[in-house]
């Protein structure tokens, strides 16, 4: 239960910060609101010769000054409900269960008329109350939890380089260190990125629905596939491929491992 000097304290402090929201009202003219159209507030006679930029930025601008003066009004709402609680003797108790508010909170905020466990902070978002976009938006990207693992899916990465890939502010100047740059469509971040496959042999083998008739289709990443493993000396990307019999230009290789098994 609130003590009368408790209660004058709080009651101190509604009152001056009414007057501080009615007299930035005053000054501001409801931010700008009073004013009649966009126009006037940005000092144009027209918008016809403005560039589609400044017209954005003063759509923008008009736009906080809405939310900054609905949310002004809402708290002068909740500073008149708070008085109004104070004189029915209701000012200090929950309005959702009754329970006391802890003096802490009510300095904290003055004008709240519910516990911590009531605010409106504490409802839980459900499905129900998403925003209808994300319907059409799925599977969203932040809806699954892959790390850890080594999935390879379509993910918000892939989305950009697929826009990327219609040119970006980028020039090749700005890739140096990566080496020269042959395509200007691939003058965005990894652009050398695989897409649709995983493995570089992906990019270039094939084979039929069974997996049978294996076969390579030459392309550039086959070319650049062939040279690196030149370069490393190695006949694949995992190292050395094993003998195996029935090659005939090995034959000499077994024979002389078949002599020394023996032996």
């Amino acid at each position: 239960m609130l003590t009368n000097q408790q209660l004058d304290l709080l009651r101190s402090k509604l009152v001056e910060r009414q007057k501080e929201i009615a007299d930035m009202l005053e000054d501001t003219d409801h931010f700008g609101l009073e004013i009649e159209n966009v126009q006037d507030s940005v000092g144009e006679l027209s918008n016809y010769d403005n560039h589609p930029g400044d017209t954005a930025t003063a759509l923008y601008e008009r736009g906080k000054d809405v939310a900054l003066n609905e949310h002004a009004e809402t708290e002068l709402n909740e500073i008149a409900h708070a008085f109004q609680r104070m004189t029915q003797n209701t000012y200090g108790t929950c309005e959702v269960c009754g329970k006391e508010i802890p003096l802490q909170r009510l300095e904290a905020i003055p004008t709240t008329s519910t516990c911590y466990e009531h605010s409106l902070n504490q409802e839980e978002v459900s499905d129900e109350t998403r925003s209808l976009e994300e319907d059409v938006l799925y599977p969203g990207f932040d809806q699954y939890d892959y790390s850890g693992t080594n999935a390879n899916f379509y993910d918000g990465e892939d989305t950009f380089q697929d826009v990327a890939r219609y040119g970006t502010s980028e020039t090749p100047s700005d890739f140096q260190a990566q080496g020269d740059i042959d395509n200007y469509s691939n003058t965005y971040y990894q652009s050398d990125d695989a897409v649709s496959y995983v493995e570089d042999y992906e990019a270039f083998a094939g084979n039929d629905l069974y997996g049978n008739d294996v076969k390579v289709y030459p392309n550039d990443l086959h070319e650049e596939y062939e040279e690196r493993l030149d370069e490393d000396g190695v006949e694949s990307v995992v190292g050395n491929i094993p003998y195996h019999k029935g090659d005939s230009y090995l034959e000499d290789e077994l024979l002389h491992e078949d002599e020394w098994i023996e032996e």
